[in-house]
């Protein structure tokens, strides 16, 4: 049996997404919330836990979460898809849609899944870059569109990696030209408080992804898709029947009853990253990008290797990215406790000022 004769070309060609396990005490590199659940809501979800029957299916389509999340978010619970992690609704997405020369348009650089899933799906992939200030370029946007008529253009807001919310009126100029899917992923909404919901009711082509992975609750892996009903019912038919497992719908449900202390402790990460990046300005040869999410992106003017694997000996992990153009010698580090960001700190100034880095 010859592998490369069975699997598709758009396969074949790519690395998979890689998300390497470097063992650190300090772990910046992969945006999660810092603090864990508070004990009374984990013994919540552990008695949750206790009346589950293992041998039974979860509930399929989790109506009650639907119903739950449809009051907080002021919609009809028939715009409501959940998944397991944005991840699988971004790929239900690309599952559903047509296939066609150049079905899909993502800004670059953005959250690497969009065009890893895309490939994947067999679809053709259109990457525009973002401008110097990491905004959209609408009008190389449109005139593409105009041309190629993508079924689907993912634009995540705020953006990772760069951490900033695009230009809004520039999201409404693409939802208004395109007769494409237009889908706003507001994974970090919690830390940026600017949301498309009340563009819903304007823009039947645009939907909005929500995940809980960023609020604490990354382990259960719990993604929200919200969009209009025509399109959530024939997306339904893409879904696995059970896709939710039982211990993420209980956990889910927590959320619902208790948003307003997740909301209150990802205020508190707000806090730690204005205080980081206030902190981060004062270091000479540190050049910093301002954020409206949960991290920081940042580059620097000495070897970033240097500094990467500096950090790493102590102890402390974050993002470095290995590409040329925007991002050159750029790194991102998500926000920590106040402790964790007082070591990354005092390491990175001990690394830049230290003898240790001119050694290297």
């Amino acid at each position: 049996m010859n592998i490369k004769n069975l699997i598709r070309e758009e396969v074949l060609n790519q690395e998979a997404y890689s998300a390497p396990e470097i063992s650190c005490p300090i772990k910046l590199d992969a945006n999660e919330s810092p603090y864990d659940l508070s004990p009374s809501l984990k013994s919540k979800i552990f008695e949750g836990i206790k009346k589950v029957q293992m041998n039974r299916y979860p509930e399929p389509g989790s109506p009650e979460l639907r119903a739950g999340f449809s009051k907080l978010y002021g919609v009809t619970s028939d715009m409501l898809l959940v998944g397991n992690g944005s991840d699988e609704l971004i790929q239900i997405l690309l599952i559903a849609v047509k296939r066609q020369a150049s079905s899909i348009m993502i800004p670059t650089p953005t959250f690497a899944i969009y065009k890893i899933s895309a490939l994947n799906n067999g679809h053709k992939v259109i990457e525009v870059p973002l401008d110097k200030q990491f905004d959209l370029d609408v009008d190389s946007m449109l005139e593409i569109m105009a041309v190629k008529s993508p079924n689907l253009i993912f634009l995540s807001y705020p953006n990772n990696p760069t951490g900033n919310c695009f230009d809004s009126s520039k999201i409404e100029a693409i939802l208004k030209e395109t007769d494409g899917i237009v889908v706003v992923d507001e994974a970090y909404f919690y830390f940026s408080g600017k949301t498309f919901l009340s563009y819903l009711d304007k823009y039947e082509n645009l939907v909005i992804l929500r995940t809980l992975s960023k609020v604490g609750l990354a382990a259960m892996r719990i993604g929200i898709l919200i969009g209009s009903p025509p399109l959530v019912h024939e997306l339904n038919k893409v879904r696995l029947p059970y896709n939710l497992n039982a211990l993420s719908q209980i956990t889910a449900r927590l959320y619902i009853e208790n948003e307003a202390e997740f909301q209150k402790q990802a205020d508190t990460v707000v806090s730690r990253r204005d205080e980081l990046f206030t902190e981060l300005k004062k270091i000479d040869g540190i050049h910093l990008y301002p954020s409206d999410a949960n991290f920081i992106l940042f580059s620097c003017s000495f070897d970033t290797d240097s500094v990467y694997y500096s950090l790493i000996e102590k102890g402390i992990l974050i993002k470095k990215f290995d590409t040329l153009g925007i991002l050159e010698n750029c790194m991102r580090v998500t926000t920590g406790t106040r402790e964790e960001n007082g070591e990354f700190l005092e390491a990175l100034r001990t690394i830049i000022f230290g003898e240790e880095l001119k050694a290297k």
